[in-house]
């Protein structure tokens, strides 16, 4: 990188611009590079990487001078934050809107936990390390060890982490992340041990359990805690996994821990705790279940394979469809689109399968077979009768101008209330349709989310599904109280949800697919006659 050096203030003012652009890229295509040029393309992309993060925080620092917390709900009156007992994550910008990390989030369309991260990040860039910020903005130091200073000394006084940086930053790009970390640390602890001690209290506080999906079906499940609780836990769990080695356990050595941290957990002996009734809400379609396709599906919001799901069922001996014990099966009938049309439990099911359209009560198509039971049909057959029928539009032909087979839909959305509480037949179906928040990036489990009017209910909006929809109690919060949100929902569930900033990001439940593109206009002109 060239070196620019200035002999006037006005020439440095030029020199600091001119070094915080990005630098010029010939693009030569990769095949005709040389080793030599590879390197040299590598290192450039680093250092305008650098000079990139340093722009995104510059420019999250000026959104949050632009909303300042004066529109946000009083801390006592309705909708205020109570104080945080229940979650301490949850970032605090002084003068700011508790809802800017929302805004930021919508804006690089990411969580919200990655939008508060760079965003605490910038503040500490600006207010504790202006030297590191300098250099960043420069592409003279990469962004992630960039991130590691930031990390260590975000939660120190200004002083402090200056002081840090001075001894620190001229080696820093020489030192692996590690090290960087480490000797960080090491001077914090040198010169202000307390700094060290909150640092762990409030680390503390932030502790939480995270499940999220990794691949082929699997999932992690990650803690935090102290250093000296989760060495003692690895050793229980290695010291049981060798135990069972030793007995011969074929599997690897990782597997078996991993057997028993979850046996642990599920299966606790004497641990004096009261019972817990676990709810897993297992997504699949028929065919994958039957094997006719390879369609999978979800289980409590993670992917799995078809092959992974029917494993599942006969686990928990629902191969046949039926209800686990203390469980309970919903089935959730969609249209090709995949569009939720009805829910219904497999008595429901039953029950519409054998009564068949209230319309044509005699049709012979609407009737069960001679001899034939509710339960001499299999829910799969059922699902599929009741399914057909749902799918078509509503009033068939009556006597004899009817079709030779009613397809009149026997089961559908259920009805709309006056009421501000949904019934328990909408809280399933919408739940079903959603399985998770709709806010864009969220996808909290709709277990821990609320019922959201999208239009208020006290503005008119109907308590109807196609009014309903699942809201974490965070993105409630900001749907309700937060200035210059917009949420919109079509009738097939499909989310609309616009910043303050003008930018829309769409969110569809789970399995909808995207309309077909419009076909383009016809052009008379452009159509060749025929020859």
């Amino acid at each position: 990188m060239q070196r620019i050096t200035a002999s006037s203030r006005v020439e440095s003012l030029l020199a600091d611009w001119l070094a915080v652009l990005p630098e010029s890229d010939a693009r030569l295509p990769v095949s005709r590079l040389g080793a030599g040029e590879v390197a040299a393309e590598l290192g450039r992309i680093q250092r305008n990487r650098a000079r990139e993060a340093a722009r995104e925080a510059e420019l999250i620092l000026r959104l949050a001078e632009l909303r300042p917390d004066v529109d946000d709900p009083p801390e006592r009156g309705p909708g205020g934050r109570r104080r945080r007992s229940w979650r301490k994550t949850a970032p605090e910008f002084p003068g700011v809107s508790e809802f800017f990390p929302d805004e930021v989030a919508h804006a690089i369309n990411l969580g919200r936990g990655t939008a508060a991260f760079r965003a605490r990040r910038a503040f500490a860039w600006r207010e504790n390390l202006p030297a590191t910020f300098a250099a960043l903005r420069r592409g003279q130091l990469d962004e992630r060890r960039a991130d590691v200073l930031a990390d260590v000394l975000q939660h120190t006084t200004p002083e402090l982490a200056r002081a840090v940086e001075a001894a620190l930053l001229g080696e820093a790009a020489d030192l692996s992340l590690a090290a960087l970390r480490r000797r960080a640390l090491e001077l914090l602890a040198e010169l202000d041990a307390d700094a060290v001690e909150q640092r762990r209290e409030q680390a503390e506080q932030a502790a939480d359990v995270r499940a999220y999906p990794t691949a082929d079906g699997m999932a992690a499940l990650t803690t935090d805690m102290t250093a000296e609780d989760a060495a003692a836990c690895f050793a229980v769990i290695d010291a049981l996994a060798a135990m069972a080695k030793a007995d011969g356990d074929p599997r690897p050595i990782g597997a078996i821990r991993s057997s028993i941290h979850s046996m642990l957990i599920l299966r606790p002996a004497d641990h004096g705790l009261g019972g817990v009734t676990v709810n897993l809400t297992v997504t699949a379609a028929l065919d994958g279940l039957e094997g006719a396709s390879a369609r999978g599906g979800e289980v409590n919001g993670f992917p799995v394979t078809a092959a992974h799901l029917r494993d599942l069922l006969a686990r928990v001996r629902a191969l046949g469809l039926t209800a686990p014990e203390g469980g309970s099966l919903t089935f959730a009938l969609t249209d090709p689109h995949g569009r939720l049309l009805a829910t219904v439990t497999a008595a429901e099911l039953a029950r519409l399968a054998a009564q068949g359209c209230p319309d044509h009560p005699d049709h012979p198509d609407t009737q069960p077979a001679a001899g034939q039971s509710d339960a001499g049909q299999s829910d799969a057959e059922q699902s599929d009768a009741t399914q057909s029928g749902a799918e078509q539009s509503a009033g068939g032909e009556s006597g004899a101008e009817q079709s030779p087979s009613c397809d009149c839909p026997v089961a559908g959305m259920p009805a709309d209330t006056d009421a501000y509480e949904p019934r328990a037949a909408q809280r399933r179906f919408v739940t079903t349709r959603d399985r998770r928040c709709r806010a864009p990036n969220c996808g909290q489990r709709v277990g821990m989310a609320d019922l959201d009017h999208v239009v208020p209910h006290g503005q008119g909006g109907r308590t109807t599904c196609a009014n309903l929809c699942c809201l974490c109690r965070s993105h409630h919060r900001l749907k309700t109280f937060a200035r210059g949100w917009t949420f919109r929902m079509d009738p097939d569930g499909t989310l609309h949800v616009t910043s303050p900033s003008g930018i829309t990001r769409t969110t569809r439940p789970p399995g909808l697919r995207r309309p077909e593109p419009e076909p383009p206009p016809y052009e008379p002109e452009s159509d060749p006659p025929p020859f």
